[in-house]
C-alpha cells in the first residue's frame, strides 16, 4: 500500500487505532481488500481518517482515527470487515499488533 495523504483530524481529543503488520509474500487479493476496507471505513459514523505506509520488506502501519471508542468498536464488529479480519489473519499477515491511544494533544507543521 502506497503512502496516503495526511488524515485531516479535529481538534483532541480523539482515538487512534494503530495497527501494524508484517504481511506475508505475495498478494493473495490483499491490495483489493485494503482499498475496500479504507472506502468502508470512511462511510462509518464516527470515522476521522486513515494515514497507512508500507515498506517493501512488507512491513506496514496503518493508523485510523475515530471520534470514540463506540465507532471504534462498531468498526471493529462490521460485518465485511469481520471477514476481512479473518482473511488477515489466515492468509495476510505474519505478524500484527494493534493499539488503541486516546489523541489528547495533535500539532504538526504545513509546509507553505
Amino acid at each position: 500500500m502506497s503512502g496516503i495523504p495526511f488524515a485531516r483530524t479535529p481538534a483532541p481529543p480523539y482515538y487512534a487505532v494503530i495497527f501494524s503488520s508484517q504481511r506475508t509474500p505475495g498478494d493473495s487479493g490483499y491490495t483489493e481488500m485494503a482499498e475496500r476496507m479504507v472506502e468502508l471505513a470512511a462511510r462509518q459514523p464516527g470515522f476521522l481518517g486513515v494515514e497507512s505506509v508500507r515498506g517493501e520488506d512488507g512491513f506496514g502501519i496503518t493508523v485510523s482515527y475515530w471520534r470514540d471508542e463506540q465507532a471504534i468498536a462498531a468498526w471493529k464488529a462490521e460485518v465485511e470487515h469481520v471477514a476481512a479480519q479473518r482473511l488477515g489473519m489466515r492468509s495476510w499477515y505474519a505478524h500484527y499488533e494493534v493499539r488503541v491511544a486516546k489523541v489528547e494533544r495533535a500539532y504538526g507543521k504545513q509546509q507553505g
